[in-house]
């Protein structure tokens, strides 16, 4: 007799379409998250007026409106006054659904995934806006602690508690490094925006991750950062921004922090 294989087949098909809808969502929130990275620093509302040319007030039809094909289409490029496009616009809506289709493979269409992409979703907001303004607006970090501290409720894994020392020890620590780099040497390191973001990483991913976030956050920042400086030819006192790498290690460790937890607590066990 054949084998009966219809469900199997069914799935993988549900699975398939299923996917393919949760990377166009990520396109449509990626291009929602634009908007909000360029109007948060200038407190304008994220609501309206309608999306528009920067230069010119061109006011975008639903053609130039769609997520990552409209800069396609235009050649990267208004078509009202023919000025350059920020390639963030397109990056940033890879970017998102990348990381939503990431998150549905790893937590499906549960709770725990639709925090986790909407805590990466703030971390995407909150690297871009550093880079380009050297800020992480309080609007985002301080809800993001409250909301990390609501979400531990749901979260399997992380408890209340390892939410509160989460933003006690992550904030804690990086206003213990800002206040001795001063002392040492009378000049700022890092903006308060760096120590209520760790703080609301730790809010969210609980306090055993912050030393995890840390040491690769000051890893890639000391190595990108001299990258920088030496090929821009820069001051060694060149400021930096940290957020994004502070985003970049919680990214990682919304990803990978389990499978390398059991790999560094395995190098114990095994001497």
């Amino acid at each position: 007799m054949t084998p009966y294989t219809f469900p199997l087949e069914n799935i993988f098909l549900s699975d398939k379409l299923t996917a393919i809808v949760v990377f166009f969502l990520g396109l449509c929130i990626g291009s929602f998250l634009n908007v909000c990275i360029c109007r948060i620093p200038e407190g304008r509302s994220i609501v309206s007026p309608p999306s528009a040319c920067p230069r010119c007030g061109h006011r975008l039809r639903w053609w130039e409106n769609i997520p990552l094909l409209s800069y396609v289409f235009l050649w990267g490029r208004c078509s009202g006054c023919n000025d350059k496009i920020s390639i963030q616009y397109p990056l940033v809506e890879l970017l998102t659904a990348l990381i939503s289709l990431g998150i549905w493979n790893r937590y499906g269409l549960s709770v725990q995934g639709l925090i986790m992409f909407g805590f990466s979703c703030s971390l995407i907001v909150v690297a871009f806006i550093d880079l380009a303004h050297k800020i992480i607006p309080d609007a985002i970090s301080i809800p993001g602690i409250l909301l990390g501290i609501i979400a531990s409720f749901s979260l399997p894994g992380i408890t209340w508690l390892d939410s509160l020392l989460g933003i006690v020890v992550g904030g804690g620590i990086l206003y213990l490094v800002t206040w001795g780099y001063y002392l040492a040497t009378k000049r700022i390191g890092m903006g308060g925006g760096d120590i209520k973001l760790l703080a609301m990483i730790g809010a969210f991913l609980g306090w055993q991750a912050i030393p995890f976030v840390i040491f690769l956050s000051a890893i890639t920042g000391s190595i990108i950062g001299t990258l920088f400086i030496l090929i821009n030819k820069k001051g060694r006192h060149f400021q930096i921004p940290f957020g994004p790498f502070l985003a970049l290690a919680a990214e990682i460790h919304i990803f990978f922090g389990q499978e390398i937890l059991n790999l560094y607590l395995s190098g114990f066990s095994h001497p």
